[in-house]
């Protein structure tokens, strides 16, 4: 349920709506950056919903009160009808923005993030991607630097100025890649891990939250909502293919995901084009049919060395072949009125 609270409602007006869903037994939530005020009813409803939004809709300063039929409240359309826009330095993701991260899919040295670094930034994205803890399907593979690969990017950070995003993959490392990064990555692998999710909720650093292999649109809005519980809306929803009968690519590219995930919630709606194929001839064309479908930014690999990269060599761009991708995205977006 929401309460949507006059224009001119008081102060006064507000509070006591709020100490009204709290004797009810709910939490209240306002919804931050809206003409007027929109407080949700957090909580399990357990007695008659008409009579609850009679009380609210008498009580002075209250415009209307309405049910929510969907399981998910504050990333509804209904809670806020305005698209969110997540900012992240220069960057902006939603309402009519669309930005672009890159970079390795792992953290390898302090030259190679460096030269990636000025690579992505040459060619005209706003943020730079690398793993610093990577999950792998082997346990013999590659894991990631940790710690000192968050301290590497974080140093690229202050030679080139792009914020970082990096992967958070357990609830005991939030506070620490949280020091270091600008927006904490969910993987495909822990969207449906609620502890974690509501570890990240509890900070204030943007989340880029990516869709599980086999994870419904519906149940994926459910993981950004355990995240918008705790107090953090900034959430960026990130399709990155899903796993289905075909396997002539790593995933199967669900770019109905886009639009669908647009009407359904507020929040910025993102693409992995590398994931989502799994071979980098094809994520040029993946990661344009995003933009042109109205997603809010795109995720790409792209690494100096492809070849010889620690990680996901097959599906990263090399610097040439990733700065032709940036000169056809701003063609894309001018034709489909996006500022990238």
């Amino acid at each position: 349920m929401i309460v949507i609270m006059q224009p001119g409602a008081t102060p006064e007006e507000v509070d006591s709506v709020k100490s009204e869903i709290c004797r009810f037994g709910f939490r209240p939530f306002e919804n931050p950056g809206v003409e007027r005020k929109v407080i949700a009813l957090l909580g399990e409803v357990d007695f008659n919903k008409a009579d609850l939004v009679d009380t609210f809709n008498a009580m002075p300063g209250v415009s209307r009160a309405e049910l929510i039929s969907n399981p998910w409240k504050l990333a509804s359309r209904d809670f806020h009808p305005k698209d969110t826009i997540v900012e992240v330095g220069s960057a902006k993701f939603g309402g009519g923005f669309a930005a672009i991260a890159a970079g390795p899919c792992s953290v390898e040295s302090l030259s190679q993030m460096r030269e990636s670094a000025l690579c992505v930034k040459a060619a005209g994205a706003r943020l730079l991607r690398g793993g610093a803890f990577k999950p792998r399907t082997s346990p013999y593979s590659f894991q990631g630097m940790g710690e000192d690969g968050l301290k590497i990017m974080a140093e690229v950070r202050e030679e080139t100025g792009l914020p970082i995003v990096t992967e958070v993959m357990s609830e005991e490392e939030v506070e620490l890649v949280d020091s270091y990064a600008d927006v904490l990555q969910i993987g495909a692998r822990n969207v449906q891990n609620y502890a974690l999710l509501k570890q990240v909720g509890q900070t204030r650093t943007p989340v880029l939250l990516k869709r599980g292999f086999g994870t419904k649109i519906k149940d994926f809005v459910m993981s950004a909502e355990y995240i918008m519980a705790g107090g953090n809306t900034q959430v960026i929803l990130c399709e990155r293919g899903i796993t289905t009968f075909e396997d002539s690519c790593r995933n199967t590219t669900d770019i109905n995901a886009v639009p669908v995930l647009k009407k359904l919630t507020h929040l910025p709606v993102v693409l992995d084009p590398s994931h989502a194929t799994g071979k980098a001839d094809y994520v040029p064309a993946i990661a344009k049919a995003g933009l042109a479908a109205g997603c809010d930014g795109l995720i790409i690999e792209m690494h100096p060395d492809p070849a010889h990269a620690a990680s996901d060599g097959a599906q990263s761009l090399n610097p040439k072949a990733f700065a032709q991708l940036m000169e056809d995205l701003r063609r894309i977006a001018a034709a489909v009125d996006k500022t990238l």
